[in-house]
């Protein structure tokens, strides 16, 4: 009975790990998004470890619109989720979110960034390992880039982290649309191991933190 409670707890941990590099067998449909917001809108791009969470998370935040899982930071031109779980290209799993800058802000959005994932584990977001789970705060203009430096700094003297934050600042240059399996898949497989057990914990735990407004 131990070795068969074993086998199966080793099963659940490897499904959990393994469970954000599955479904690679899917039909590649990945495609290079402008960076051109809507009239009115304004968009914005994060990376803070699997996409599937990190799109659930700012989709809950007022004043946005929508978040697109895909790939962004690397130097690879049409990267797929096969070649960048290679970590050969340089992309890392990231969402673009689309909002209403009349409703919430850049410097707001990045709190949601610092609220919702660990900025101090190198190439790490819980179980997931690799540089395309690394931290990164996209910026698309100078201006943006001020902000996040003061993001960086007001997260760092927040008390909140008892390690340095290593997140870095990159320029927003591309944002590849991830496959069409991956856009809502919170919602569309909430009863998957991982869902459960790494997505939907870190979700209620943002919702503890963060101090901003959620739809």
């Amino acid at each position: 009975m131990k070795y068969l409670i074993s086998t199966i707890s080793i099963f659940s941990i490897l499904l959990i790990f393994f469970a954000c590099n599955a479904q690679s067998q899917k039909k590649n449909d990945v495609r290079k998004l402008s960076l051109k917001a809507p009239p009115g809108k304004a968009v914005a791009a994060f990376a803070s470890g699997c996409f599937w969470c990190s799109e659930h998370i700012f989709e809950a935040v007022a004043g946005v619109d929508s978040a697109v899982s895909g790939y962004a930071g690397g130097t690879k031109p049409n990267p797929n989720y096969e070649l960048v779980n290679t970590e050969t290209t340089g992309h890392a799993e990231s969402v673009l979110v689309y909002y209403d800058p009349k409703i919430i802000s850049y410097a707001e959005l990045s709190k949601v960034f610092f609220a919702s994932h660990d900025p101090t584990t190198p190439d790490q977001q819980g179980p997931d390992r690799g540089t395309s789970y690394r931290s990164i705060l996209f910026y698309g203009s100078p201006a943006e880039l001020a902000l996040a430096q003061q993001a960086v700094r007001d997260a760092s003297k927040s008390g909140r982290f008892k390690k340095s934050i290593i997140t870095q600042l990159k320029p927003l240059k591309e944002f590849y649309r991830a496959e069409s399996y991956h856009q809502n898949y919170i919602e569309n497989h909430p009863n998957e191991s991982y869902v459960r057990m790494v997505s939907i914990p870190r979700y209620e735990l943002f919702k503890k933190t963060y101090k901003g407004k959620l739809k």
